[in-house]
């Protein structure tokens, strides 16, 4: 299988502010998407086994997308990474353009799955994970939750059931941007780890940081990173 890491590195890091600049409009949720950014770059460019090449390979990584409103840095890096063209960028959110405000799996080379409905995400990556066991497949499946889509009652159940069946291949990474209207600092670690959880709590703009985080497994258990941010 042909990895992110040995597939042609079309557009670097520091380019990533110029192709979310490409996109404008009142829609932009430019906070949900500037916080993300750091968190994707480095799943994509040092952590998930999936490529151009392999998007349609069963054997790959899936990365699910449930802070699925403000989608600009998911776009920006799908770009870089030559799932599809730069030039789709400037067209974002028009009326024939593929990338709308809300990700689309139909219509966009590399998106795993329609999102924007909050807490739905993390369920459709439980089903995966136990999917990809039964099928014998050792892929990983890493899913993106925003700390406020934490308060929708599926995840309490999906975080539960994840735990008790041991999915040991899937991910959570929770940006805390404290945007949650019941924020309290550091609880979100340990309501994961009560549920039989390894957890981890990283600076969100640390790419060395967030690079050891998600590439650490716990056999028999699955893994939640809290990527902190400011707003």
């Amino acid at each position: 299988m042909t990895t992110t890491k040995e597939a042609t590195r079309l557009l670097g890091y520091g380019q990533l502010d110029g192709l979310m600049s490409l996109m404008t409009g009142d829609e932009k949720h430019s906070s949900a998407a500037t916080s993300t950014r750091d968190v994707l770059w480095v799943l994509y460019d040092r952590v998930l086994d999936v490529s151009p090449a392999t998007v349609s390979d069963p054997t790959r990584d899936r990365f699910y997308l449930s802070k699925g409103h403000g989608p600009m840095a998911y776009y920006a890096i799908l770009a870089a990474k030559g799932f599809f063209p730069v030039g789709w960028l400037a067209d974002w959110a028009t009326y024939d353009s593929p990338l709308g405000r809300h990700p689309d799996r139909v219509l966009v080379p590399g998106v795993e799955i329609s999102s924007g409905s909050l807490g739905h995400g993390l369920p459709l990556a439980v089903g995966t994970a136990l999917g990809l066991r039964a099928q014998g497949l050792d892929s990983r499946v890493v899913v993106l939750v925003g700390d406020a889509e934490l308060d929708e009652g599926s995840n309490v159940e999906a975080v539960q059931l994840a735990g008790a069946l041991g999915l040991d291949r899937l991910t959570v990474v929770v940006v805390d941007n404290a945007s949650t209207s019941y924020h309290r600092a550091g609880v979100i670690a340990p309501r994961f780890a009560h549920e039989g959880w390894a957890t981890a709590v990283v600076d969100g703009r640390d790419h060395e940081a967030l690079a050891a985080a998600l590439s650490a497994h716990t056999r028999g258990t699955p893994g939640l990173v809290v990527a902190e941010v400011e707003r």
